[in-house]
């Protein structure tokens, strides 16, 4: 909604829902996700490749488009998010004059080829530079929250253990007597991992299930 003024202006003219409740039937109008289904697919791609820093060129061959059509998508991308811009920028600056890049935690990686002449090498350095904080800080945050929920007395005098982490996920197991309780405690651990709550809340989708699948 935020790259596209015409999707957004057809939410706020009610043309298309966010959100239908299926169980009161089929939908009045048709769902976002399924009218401008292309904008949403090119969103979410963006929303991944951003971080990895990927280019323009890059793009349209993920899109199937013209470079220009895909510089557009990206140059609305960054309209809609100043501020990733601007901290992109400040982090490859830092880089240059560190010649590190650091994770949430403070985790360094090396950026040997960061001020090299040539700009393939330059820029695939640069790339690494963004992408390090961000795949980096979300792998902080998964190992300080399983840590903590590990290191919970009640959590193991409640007959639970981790069994899997995913990404950013965790399947933990135990006595369904004590499903409520624990489950508390791992969207505490999950959303709080640090002493210190960072500057925006941790969202956690959680469920309760009787197998991955019946809980994704």
């Amino acid at each position: 909604m935020g790259m596209y003024k015409y999707v957004s202006e057809a939410v706020e003219k009610g043309d298309v829902l966010l959100e239908w409740d299926f169980s009161k039937g089929e939908p009045p109008k048709p769902l976002l996700k399924d009218k401008y289904g292309n904008e949403r697919k090119k969103a979410k791609i963006l929303n991944f490749s951003i971080a990895y820093g990927k280019t323009a060129r890059g793009l349209a061959q993920d899109f199937g488009v013209s470079v220009q059509e895909a510089k557009e998508t990206v140059d609305a991308w960054y309209a809609d998010r100043p501020e990733v811009l601007e901290w992109q920028k400040r982090t490859i600056s830092e880089a240059r004059r560190t010649g590190v890049t650091r994770t949430l935690m403070g985790r360094y990686r090396p950026l040997h080829g960061i001020n090299d002449a040539r700009p393939v090498i330059r820029g695939h350095a640069e790339r690494m530079a963004i992408n390090t904080p961000v795949q980096g800080g979300a792998a902080d945050l998964v190992a300080a929250a399983m840590l903590k929920l590990h290191l919970n007395e009640e959590f193991k005098q409640l007959g639970y253990k981790i069994v899997l982490q995913v990404h950013d996920e965790l399947i933990v197991e135990g006595p369904e007597v004590n499903v409520e309780r624990a489950f508390e405690l791992v969207k505490e651990c999950m959303g709080h991992p640090f002493k210190q709550d960072l500057s925006v809340d941790l969202v956690v989708d959680s469920n309760i299930a009787n197998t991955w699948y019946e809980g994704k």
